[in-house]
């Protein structure tokens, strides 16, 4: 009996693997995948292509002007550099304070950590964060940084900015940072208590370098989050009309006088009437989509440099 029971769930399994006999559910519910699949991909091609065709007029007729001018009342001579420098130096500080901060912590929480209540608590809170609206934080950018701490940021900065989106995506971080710490199998920390290194010798030459591909991933997600949020920086003080900086300033000066990021630009563009200023407002959103994929292009490659690190 044991040994017809065996046979008959061999050819159930052999039968389900070779496609043999009609799964009419199963087809259906590939199908069904296949077609919103399809139209994702349909609407984003749309989108791109309308924004393409609006914003490529801009650069035909001003070519790099557009990219090295400020931001001006002017649609003729309005420009995106200053919008650059801004969505960049929010960038350098998602970078110096989340990532290093994030990835520490996701370390603690999967290496170090015990198993507690605690922890499962801290873990549950986390992921609670992740999913809170970005206007949320930047309340709270615009009630800690902007109000409390002005005498440290200078009020409405690109310092409370920067910091505001760094809190912003540092649950994310952890999150990816994590996920990809618990992907490590554990034969490979094994092996190296095995001959004898310890919990951090372990961590630093073990598992960080077999996650680091996956959590130069995640990092660069939420890298590319931070610099399309548009409502965080509104709140803290991004202009979103023509200003001019001080000629001559000086980078703190730059850091704690007015500001704009690509995002904020694009929304006050975009309420702007005429035809000129929605053309502008696509070509701001290709240079947009050009900074975000760069950041991409870099991430990739730091990837692949880590992976063929790991495999030698």
């Amino acid at each position: 009996m044991a040994l017809v029971s065996a046979r008959v769930t061999r050819e159930e399994v052999e039968k389900q693997l070779h496609g043999r006999g009609a799964d009419v559910r199963g087809t259906v519910f590939r199908l069904l995948l296949l077609v919103a699949l399809l139209l994702s991909l349909l609407f984003l091609v749309v989108l791109l292509l309308t924004i393409f065709f609006e914003g490529i007029g801009v650069f035909a007729d001003r070519g790099l002007d557009f990219v090295t001018s400020g931001t001006s009342g002017d649609p003729d001579s309005a420009g995106v550099w200053q919008a650059i420098m801004g969505s960049l130096a929010i960038a350098g500080f998602v970078v110096v304070l989340a990532f290093p901060i994030g990835i520490g912590a996701a370390v603690y929480l999967e290496e170090y950590a015990p198993d507690t209540r605690w922890t499962r608590f801290v873990n549950l809170n986390i992921r609670n964060l992740a999913g809170v609206p970005s206007i949320v934080y930047g309340i709270l950018g615009l009630t800690i940084f902007v109000q409390t701490l002005d005498g440290f940021t200078g009020g409405r900065t690109v310092i409370a900015g920067g910091v505001t989106l760094a809190i912003l995506v540092l649950p994310i971080v952890i999150i990816t940072s994590a996920e990809a710490l618990r992907a490590v199998p554990n034969s490979i920390r094994e092996a190296g208590y095995g001959v004898g290194a310890s919990r951090w010798e372990v961590t630093r030459s073990h598992t960080l370098p077999y996650a680091t591909p996956a959590i130069l991933t995640g990092t660069v997600l939420s890298l590319a989050r931070a610099l399309g949020e548009a409502a965080p920086l509104i709140l803290v003080g991004a202009k979103t009309g023509f200003f001019a900086n001080a000629e001559g300033a000086s980078v703190l000066d730059r850091l704690q006088g007015p500001f704009t990021a690509l995002p904020n630009l694009v929304f006050g563009w975009a309420r702007q009437p005429g035809e000129t200023w929605a053309d502008n407002t696509a070509a701001a959103i290709l240079v947009m989509l050009a900074v975000v994929i760069a950041a991409n292009t870099a991430a990739i490659l730091l990837r692949n440099h880590f992976d063929k690190k790991r495999e030698t």
